[in-house]
């Protein structure tokens, strides 16, 4: 699966780390609709962090299409929560 991570780049994530991916964006919902900043923040760079760590990065020049798209680092909890479908950033 194709994901893009806004402002940095694509990386091709493999399905069977897909449900850990989940897991990290079912954190970040719960700190959402908990209002906690500091919960928010650690859940969001959780999910950003395993994202880098277990996805292969494209090349810059790549013209794959983004399969999901994640919001930067810097975001704030509103423009997040914006983001958000019916099944978080990373659908089941």
């Amino acid at each position: 699966m194709i994901v893009r991570i806004m402002g940095e780049g694509q990386m091709n994530v493999a399905g069977e780390d897909l449900s850990a991916l989940n897991a990290l964006d079912n954190e970040l919902e719960l700190a959402i609709e908990s209002g906690d900043e500091d919960k928010f923040r650690t859940a969001l760079h959780a999910l950003l962090d395993n994202v880098r760590r277990v996805g292969e990065p494209l090349a810059a020049d790549s013209l794959e299409p983004s399969e999901l798209i994640l919001p930067p680092a810097d975001s704030g909890m509103e423009e997040v929560r914006a983001m958000l479908g019916d099944e978080g950033l990373i659908p089941d």
